[in-house]
């Protein structure tokens, strides 16, 4: 049985205990009275009555046992604790223990079993997952854990000791989890560890657990990074925003052979000079509320420092959530009001916005400003097409996910649906991070308006404070 179990019927007796026993005692305590002050002058209706009060007493209790309150501490359909009751109890954990883990375990693939196999089979699927993960590390003699469902396909566990005591163990289950089905239903999962050795606060371990996570489904090499705490990495980001501490490289984007405009890459600097790279700070400003202060700044930076050619073309990334901002939107009006450089607006985002008719709104006034706009990330995520389709853009660009050789020839006739639609509209299309002749010369090949990459150009330093 797993923790949550045991914690749930123990949680509903020990509150039973303090709503019936109450009850129970005074139902006893008024029958003893009876019988004791009034013995000689009872009838026997008393004694029947008493025993049917006794008997519903006692079925009470039985039920204030199984039924007797709303709260619950674990999810129905994974049978784990709650997000809730997880996080309260890995707190007290974390009080009470100087050494614990945390491991964050994920069905990769459980959105495309809900849209296969519909979402009774994704819940059993949840169900039979936990079960499976329990089985597997009692089988280790890792045992009494604490189980959570934290959102999705994502489950978070709590372990006595550090993480060294159990990296081997579960990059063992990861491998061994390709064996495992439900049914016919291939599951995919994966893992990420951290322990108090980061950090002592809960909420900071979670987010390392999401990031470590991210960056093995999306990156094949891990950055060097400057080794922050939690703590000391917010307070450079808020110094490196307050005081405009940044450095831009740019790189340059071909169109048949001739640069036609360029790409620029920005790291934040730290009080003690060492570059922070995006995937470290992005969290940060965005947990922070800080988006439109950050993407201001970098504009503001590029249209008003001298550094920058007024006869080529900037392109950068812009939160859309900036985009819409108004803040943000009359402070770039104004910006390009005074300034003679161009830029080009790179937008990408998880979510669609609906409201496409206010959103080609904004993207009008600031191409009338001379701003170009760019979509990015085409073919990896759903609203990028549907932005294709539905807004007044520039510019498409491929997701990295296609910029291999492997990719390009495997993907071909995505690739090409996608870039005769784009063309179709008037667009140009844009494919970076190209490494070998071979990806570039097909990449010509299938007609692709720009190219970018190492085997293009290299990385230039524009700007640093």
């Amino acid at each position: 049985m797993l923790l949550p179990q045991t914690k749930e019927r123990e949680y509903r007796f020990r509150l039973a205990l303090r709503m019936g026993l109450p009850i129970f005692a005074l139902v006893i305590a008024l029958v003893s009275h009876t019988l004791i002050g009034n013995y000689d002058t009872l009838q026997a209706s008393f004694y029947v009555e008493s025993l049917l009060l006794l008997v519903f007493s006692i079925y009470f209790f039985l039920y204030l046992i199984y039924n007797g309150y709303d709260v619950k501490i674990t999810d129905d359909i994974s049978k784990t604790f709650t997000r809730e009751y997880l996080m309260e109890y890995l707190r007290k954990e974390l009080i009470k223990s100087s050494n614990y883990t945390l491991v964050l375990v994920s069905i990769d693939n459980l959105h495309d079993i809900n849209n296969l196999y519909g979402l009774k089979n994704g819940d059993k699927v949840l169900e039979e997952s936990s079960k499976w993960l329990a089985s597997y590390l009692e089988a280790q003699n890792i045992e009494n854990f604490p189980l959570g469902h934290i959102k999705g396909g994502d489950f978070i566990l709590g372990l006595e000791g550090l993480k060294e005591e159990y990296n081997t163990t579960i990059e063992l289950m990861c491998l061994k989890s390709r064996e495992f089905k439900v049914g016919d239903i291939e599951i995919k999962l994966s893992a990420s560890i951290t322990d108090t050795a980061y950090s002592k606060d809960l909420d900071y371990m979670v987010e390392r657990l999401f990031t470590l996570q991210e960056e093995k489904r999306h990156t094949k090499e891990k950055e060097v990074q400057e080794a922050l705490t939690p703590n000391e990495l917010e307070s450079a980001v808020l110094d490196a925003i307050e005081n405009r501490r940044l450095s831009i490289m740019t790189q340059n984007i071909f169109e048949d052979e001739v640069t036609s405009f360029k790409e620029c890459y920005v790291k934040l600097k730290s009080y003690s000079g060492k570059l922070l790279y995006q995937k470290s700070f992005m969290k940060i400003i965005n947990k922070l509320g800080l988006g439109v202060e950050y993407d201001l700044m970098v504009l503001e930076t590029i249209l008003q420092n001298k550094n920058f050619n007024n006869e080529t073309v900037y392109a950068l990334n812009i939160s859309p959530t900036s985009l819409r901002n108004n803040k943000f939107l009359s402070a770039t009006k104004e910006l390009l009001t005074h300034s003679s450089i161009k830029v080009m607006f790179i937008l990408s985002e998880a979510e669609y916005f609906s409201h496409t008719s206010r959103y080609n709104s904004l993207l009008s006034t600031l191409k009338r400003s001379g701003v170009l706009i760019a979509i990015d990330r085409l073919g990896s995520i759903h609203t990028s097409f549907l932005y294709l389709r539905e807004l007044d853009i520039d510019v498409v660009r491929f997701d990295t996910y296609y910029s291999s050789l492997q990719k390009l020839e495997t993907h071909r006739a995505i690739l090409d649906g996608f870039n005769s639609m784009a063309h179709e509209k008037g667009l140009k299309t844009w494919i970076k991070n190209l490494e070998d002749d071979a990806s570039l010369a097909l990449a010509k090949e299938l007609k692709i308006d720009y190219t970018e990459g190492k085997i293009l150009s290299n990385l230039e330093k524009i700007y640093e404070n």
